[in-house]
């Protein structure tokens, strides 16, 4: 898998978003998109178009105006870094565009097409139990963290 810059910006902004969210129940306070560039150094027209995607997929809100801005829609403990990226580049993991399950290979080729949807399910694996909340904090969830331990997962191949 390889981690675009539109990705990486997402994720970042999103963190920024939930560190500003309120831990009392209160309602969020918007930043705005200047502040959110600022922060985490991301082009500011980039930005733009990433925040606008993370609108479209419901992750974020929006209101325009001197006191206008953006805000996460739900806890940053209910988003998945999975959620991020979907919204700025469409599925985990696809093969030509397609999903894996949704290959037609010829029958030889049934474990190429199980080894793609086994990658996905890795993908899924980390992706979707990496909570906004844990990035937020810090700390990533247990069995997410032991796979950063590992020699092999420092090591260029």
């Amino acid at each position: 898998m390889r981690i675009t810059a539109k990705v990486d910006y997402a994720v970042r902004a999103a963190i920024e978003l939930a560190r500003a969210y309120p831990t009392d129940g209160s309602r969020p306070t918007p930043l705005t998109r200047q502040a959110i560039a600022d922060a985490q150094q991301i082009p500011s027209k980039f930005l733009e178009h990433i925040l606008a995607d993370l609108k479209r997929s419901q992750i974020v809100g929006s209101v325009r105006g001197a006191d206008g801005g953006y805000w996460l829609h739900r806890p940053p403990s209910e988003i998945n870094v999975a959620d991020i990226i979907r919204a700025a580049e469409g599925p985990l993991a696809d093969v030509r565009g397609q999903r894996p399950d949704s290959l037609d290979y010829p029958e030889d080729l049934a474990s190429l097409q199980r080894m793609w949807i086994s990658v996905r399910a890795n993908l899924r694996a980390v992706l979707e139990h990496v909570t906004l909340a844990d990035l937020r904090d810090g700390a990533l969830p247990p069995a997410v963290d032991a796979l950063a331990e590992s020699v092999d997962a420092w090591s260029i191949h």
